[in-house]
């Protein structure tokens, strides 16, 4: 079952199943287009922990989802405007207490936890916005983008959040196969973010997936968050 809203242009789905557990974790999943509902079917077919999706669609993807200004990665592609903290702003101040208003009052149920999960761009979205709020205790980063220009020193400078108990980093092992080398670093740097949370003492997986960055992109994000809630 599926609610829909509407919130500044984006669109805010809830996807849920009846369940008779009175407390369920919540994960926030913002994604390129409208696939929430087939990473919760996904999630379902893997046998996932009971929980409640709520999924955000129509961002302004290169901008919502980065931390700060970048160029874009040729001569033909637009820069990185780093809106981050705008939209974390939005989603933890307008669109959570939304989704937490209806999950307790129209479903019935108590919010065990919540985890901030992502593909792509939005999976270091997820990564950056464990610095910037208390809200998670675990994070999603599915082939993120964690090649962004000085994300890694972001990281090494800063602290995440005391809340966090669980990330999940995976990677399609070609994606790291090509000319240009901002994006040839993807694999050697998920590696270091996974290393550097597990020594600060969180609980922390790397997966490696067949194929490039777009294969099976639905699949993954669903493992991803079926061994989070585990």
């Amino acid at each position: 079952m599926t609610k829909e809203w509407t919130i500044h242009n984006k669109i805010i789905q809830i996807h849920y199943q009846q369940s008779h557990d009175k407390n369920l974790p919540v994960v926030i999943l913002n994604t390129y287009g409208n696939e929430g509902q087939d990473v919760f079917h996904q999630c379902c077919l893997l046998h996932s922990q009971p929980f409640i999706l709520v999924s955000i669609s129509h961002l302004d993807w290169n901008n919502d989802l980065t931390p700060w200004y970048a160029e874009g990665l040729n001569h033909q592609d637009n820069h990185f405007l780093g809106h981050a903290n705008d939209y974390i702003e939005e989603l933890t101040h307008i669109i959570i207490p939304q989704a937490c208003d209806y999950i307790k009052n129209e479903l019935h149920h108590n919010i065990l936890d919540y985890t901030i999960a992502g593909y792509s761009l939005a999976g270091v979205f997820a990564i950056y916005t464990a610095y910037k709020t208390d809200i998670f205790s675990k994070v999603v980063s599915a082939s993120g983008s964690v090649w962004f220009p000085q994300f890694i020193d972001f990281v090494k400078q800063n602290t995440i959040s005391s809340h966090i108990q669980k990330m999940y980093f995976s990677l399609g092992n070609k994606e790291n196969k090509t000319r240009n080398p901002l994006l040839a670093s993807v694999k050697d740097k998920t590696i270091e973010l996974e290393h550097i949370y597990h020594q600060q003492g969180i609980q922390t997986v790397y997966h490696e997936n067949d194929g490039n960055h777009f294969h099976d992109a639905t699949l993954r994000m669903a493992q991803g968050i079926y061994w989070i809630l585990k």
